[in-house]
């Protein structure tokens, strides 16, 4: 129906470029009247979709001209025709809301046909106005996927500064404003996980992440940083739990969770603990996978942890000191005795339902049982801790083996309810 320059449609290509401006006008009106979506848009955007239809119709006549209406053209139409609006118009705009805003514009069209074409080149126009907008349709699509390909690149970047800026310790200002512009919500609790980074494409690594995140309903920010694979949970009520179920996005290896903190302001602290017991890991071959990095600090405090050496002076070692009781002497008797506990009732001069009360004493007041070996590991760790670091002279237990008589028989029933036997 055409050759290149518009020979047989000539005449129509005329009344069309004459027409642009009303077919453009015409267009926006019934959007207008049927979207009721558009009629929201603010004023600016909505002169944006005018000018897009105006580039339309003009990329109408020069595809005709160029032969894009025979029936075997192979004709693209040229994605300038959305360059009219700025990129941000991708953002307030769907690819569905745009796929509407073209249908109704070749409604608009096809209504027009009689007018718009000279006689005898009506049913011409019809199927080549058909044939356009299927390509219009194809120009909007590639020019969406480049924006969301743009808009990833943008977003991975800015997730690996926001987890850089977690490892290295930045202020929470720093935090805040890159989580803004991620849309980070900052569902409590929030906490960090770190692991063995898979391999590969660190766009495939993440997309991993965040699918099986969406499938769980937690939000997630994750970089690759060296070989670790570092994630930023929000919104999990356990994120140990959640953690366990975005396994397969990690390596070999083990993964650590930090502690659950309120807000992503605070989550260096769980970055620091989390990344400590990431190195520590290795000295405890059969730890859970994940395992949370309190549960790795004596590996953490043996590795140079300042703060895991802090926790297990103050929180372990100075708690018995504080307690009293004996717990202390008992401590050291029972874990000098192997864990046996009839041993370590001879040694302090005491009957062994005496140990056994302390010993619980003990699971109370620090959080570690002495019956269980890896507890019991941590609390050698803490007692060493605590000696070569005193935080102020504390008071010292009585050695057993200057105790008198006396007190030897009061050691025997002290803090037992049901004395001894």
């Amino acid at each position: 129906m055409s050759t290149p320059g518009g020979g047989e449609l000539s005449a129509t290509l005329r009344r069309i470029e004459r027409s642009a401006g009303a077919l453009a006008t015409s267009s926006v009106a019934r959007m207008d009247e049927t979207l009721p979506w558009f009629r929201a848009l603010p004023a600016d955007q909505r002169s944006w979709v005018m000018l897009v239809a105006q580039a339309g119709a003009r990329s109408l006549v020069q595809w005709l001209r160029e032969g894009g209406g025979t029936a075997d053209s192979t004709q693209e139409v040229s994605d300038e025709v959305f360059a009219a609006a700025p990129q941000a118009l991708a953002r307030s705009i769907t690819l569905q809301q745009t796929v509407a805003l073209i249908k109704v514009t070749i409604d608009v069209v096809e209504e027009q046909v009689s007018h718009l074409a000279a006689e005898g080149e009506e049913q011409q126009l019809r199927e080549a106005v058909l044939r356009f907008s299927r390509e219009i349709a194809f120009s909007a699509a590639r020019v969406y996927a480049r924006a969301a390909e743009s808009r990833g690149a943008w977003d991975a970047r800015l997730q690996a500064l926001l987890v850089d800026a977690l490892l290295r310790g930045d202020s929470p200002d720093v935090l805040a404003s890159r989580a803004a512009a991620l849309g980070w919500a900052d569902a409590p609790p929030v906490a960090v996980a770190v692991g063995r980074s898979p391999g590969g494409e660190v766009s495939a690594v993440l997309h991993v992440v965040y699918r099986q995140a969406r499938r769980i309903g937690v939000e997630v920010i994750g970089g690759v940083h060296g070989d670790r694979l570092v994630i930023v949970l929000g919104g999990a009520p356990d994120p140990l739990t959640a953690t366990a179920k975005l396994l397969s996005a990690f390596g070999d290896g083990p993964v650590v969770v930090g502690p659950a903190v309120p807000s992503l302001d605070e989550a260096t602290e769980s970055a620091r603990a989390a990344l400590s017991g990431f190195r520590a890991a290795p000295a405890w071959p059969s730890a859970p996978r994940p395992v949370p990095a309190a549960d790795l600090l004596p590996e953490r405090a043996l590795a140079g942890d300042a703060e895991a050496r802090r926790r297990l002076r103050h929180d372990v070692y100075a708690t018995l000191v504080r307690a009293g009781g004996e717990l202390l002497a008992t401590l050291d008797a029972f874990l000098a005795a192997g864990g046996t506990l009839e041993s370590a009732a001879r040694a302090l001069f005491v009957h062994p339902n005496t140990v056994r009360y302390r010993l619980r004493r003990i699971a109370e007041v620090t959080g570690f049982s002495p019956l269980s070996p890896r507890d019991a590991f941590a609390l050698q760790v803490a007692l060493t801790v605590g000696r070569l670091d005193p935080v102020a002279p504390l008071a010292s237990p009585v050695p057993t083996q200057t105790m008198t008589p006396a007190t030897r028989k009061s050691a025997q029933t002290e803090d037992d309810p049901r004395r001894s036997l």
